[in-house]
């Protein structure tokens, strides 16, 4: 840290200033355990969450669909839902 330009060293007057982690960021500090924030893992859910099934469809549909590019499955939903 002692060569590195861009990271002197704190000067008392700004350690003066300095806070707890715990009383600056309470919220963040919730989350930590054993000094490390703990992020929920995967993708957070979702309240209109789509149900996962397994769905046979003759093979000309399936390509009719995906032949227009992505979010084929999102254009199978709709026309589903509009029919």
């Amino acid at each position: 840290m002692a060569l590195d330009p861009d990271a002197p060293e704190a000067t008392d007057e700004q350690l003066s200033h300095a806070r707890r982690f715990v009383d600056s960021h309470p919220a963040l500090a919730a989350r930590t355990k054993e000094g490390i924030i703990q992020r929920p893992v995967g993708r957070p859910r979702d309240p209109g969450r789509k149900v996962s099934v397994s769905l046979r469809l003759d093979p000309d549909v399936l390509e009719k669909f995906r032949s227009k590019g992505p979010g084929w499955q999102t254009r199978i939903n709709e026309a589903l839902r509009n029919a």
